[in-house]
């Protein structure tokens, strides 16, 4: 490296696509882009016969960076930094580019210079080829600039990102602690939707005993003209409550009966099979807002049963797995239909307090979860400005 720069290519710091030291055999370590996270992290590594690795996918080491070279995976994150191959050549997507740290370079360092925002903004600006199909290409690691460290100010930089990274990973772990016992929580409470004697003071009924009705969402064409009606779609819908913060508008008017209010249920009846089923309850997270006709809103009668309850039991595993028996199958997508649904048998407390005990219970692990996922927020906040701050190039 230089010695009197400030700022030098990346591409003196690492080695991109690398070819393999030899050739492949046996079982290989496998990376597609569906094994690293939006975070930078290996989520998996496979195993494949090396007979179907073809010579120009990229093999990587330990201590190598994988990047993601194509839209939309490159602006998203993904990526990962390479652990755990215990002296073997891994394989992966053509779709990554491998940077191998050279000699006198920390290989952490190497790898939290792709995490920062920089990097992805002018990887972006460097893209070529076709809408959707937009790839960042090996030269762009001549051109992109990083600050120019000795290796002991290289092991500095990244000792302080691996003390925040450690933090992130221990809320990371919290979550799933909180998560892993509301599930046990929501088996116990619901022990009678597996089936069996009814317990005393429960009620098994057909869910349209307690549903009176179902109602369809708009089927208007929606925009993103913020200055009509916000309209929920079926990705809102996350964890049992909506999310708005990607949201779709219809412009023309909806019928009123057609708008949300306070403690509607909205179920999802199309989409892939993995999410269909997915519930929600509306607690005016907006003023007003409707509803696209791939949910329903499917509203208990209150005198026998609470909307937190049914959303509850709309979303337990064995509820989502009988839901998705009764699907049926349509161009990428599969579809419930609503009369279906309300034949399905529902566990209930007869008494509605009962039913508000086993809420509650989820929904104090819920506040937990989400003063957790609060502040892992602000820590990965904290994180990429750190980043920024050490590595980012701008030479």
């Amino acid at each position: 490296m230089r010695e009197n720069a400030s700022h030098i290519p990346f591409s003196e710091l690492v080695s991109v696509n690398p070819p393999p030291a030899g050739k492949l055999s046996g079982l290989v370590p496998y990376v597609g882009m569906a094994d690293v996270t939006n975070e930078g992290r290996l989520a998996r590594i496979v195993e494949r016969p090396a007979a179907e690795i073809s010579p120009g996918q990229p093999c990587f080491r330990d201590g190598d960076t994988l990047v993601a070279k194509i839209t939309p995976c490159m602006e998203n994150g993904k990526g990962a930094f390479v652990r755990g191959l215990n002296g073997a050549t891994g394989a992966g997507s053509t779709e990554f580019h491998v940077l191998r740290p050279r000699p006198g370079v920390d290989p952490r360092f190497a790898y939290y210079c792709t995490r920062s925002r920089a990097f992805r903004l002018e990887a972006e600006a460097m893209m070529t080829g076709s809408a959707g199909q937009r790839r960042v290409p090996a030269a762009f690691f001549s051109r992109y600039a990083v600050p120019n460290r000795t290796l002991a100010e290289q092991q500095a930089a990244a000792d302080i990102i691996d003390a925040v990274s450690a933090q992130e990973r221990a809320i990371e772990a919290s979550i799933a602690k909180l998560r892993s016992l509301r599930a046990g929580v929501l088996l116990r409470a619901f022990s009678a939707v597996e089936g069996g004697k009814v317990p005393d003071g429960w009620t098994r009924v057909a869910l349209g005993n307690v549903v009176p009705r179902v109602e369809y969402g708009t089927s208007e064409a929606l925009d993103r003209n913020r200055q009509g009606l916000p309209v929920l779609r079926m990705n809102n819908i996350h964890d049992g409550k909506p999310e708005v913060s990607d949201l779709r508008y219809v412009s023309v008017p909806v019928p009123a009966r057609l708008e949300l209010r306070y403690g509607d249920v909205l179920f999802n009846r199309t989409n892939s099979i993995d999410h269909i089923g997915k519930s929600g309850i509306w607690r005016e997270e907006l003023p007003r807002a409707s509803f696209a006709s791939y949910l329903v809103r499917v509203n208990p009668d209150p005198s026998l049963l609470i909307p937190e309850y049914l959303v509850e039991w709309l979303m337990h595993p064995v509820i989502r797995q009988r839901v998705r028996s009764i699907s049926t199958v349509a161009v990428q997508q599969v579809n419930v239909n609503p009369s279906r649904l309300l034949e399905l048998e529902i566990d209930m407390p007869i008494e509605r307090e009962t039913q508000r005990q086993i809420v509650e219970s989820l929904h104090v692990l819920d506040e937990q979860i989400n003063r957790e996922r609060t502040e892992l927020a602000k820590l990965r906040k904290v994180k990429l400005g750190t980043v920024d701050h050490l590595l980012a190039g701008n030479g």
